[in-house]
């Protein structure tokens, strides 16, 4: 199943929220991303469906391993490329935003150049 830009983010946002140790439902992601709860529910589904996702008899949401492997991919895209940005003197609401788009699109081989660079310069 191909991942559509939207369930990147229902994934990475999972996987932020799962970082705090806490359990994590699907009204924490609702909350977290500003969406209805019957838009979380639907994308749950999907995600699921896609193996993504599991959910237990109490509504907690865990990754499977494809989806904690998007998830991780997506996450350190958004946090390298807003180091990286905010390096180059954009804003930190700038960077923030401008890499939550890039994340999605940039390909394996341009990410992986753009942190070499960035871990060559980052020790200087």
């Amino acid at each position: 199943m191909q991942l559509q830009e939207s369930g990147e983010m229902y994934l990475e946002t999972i996987y932020i929220l799962s970082r705090s140790g806490a359990p994590v439902r699907s009204i924490d992601v609702s909350e977290y991303m500003g969406f209805s709860k019957p838009s979380v529910s639907r994308a749950v589904g999907i995600l699921k469906k896609g193996g993504y996702l599991l959910m237990d008899n109490d509504g907690h949401l865990t990754l499977t391993d494809a989806g904690l492997e998007v998830a991780r991919k997506i996450y350190e895209r958004h946090t390298m490329l807003t180091d990286f940005l905010i390096r180059l003197g954009v804003s930190n609401a700038a960077a923030g935003e401008d890499a939550c788009k890039m994340e999605h699109v940039i390909s394996d081989e341009t990410f992986e150049a753009l942190k070499r660079h960035a871990l060559r310069y980052s020790d200087k």
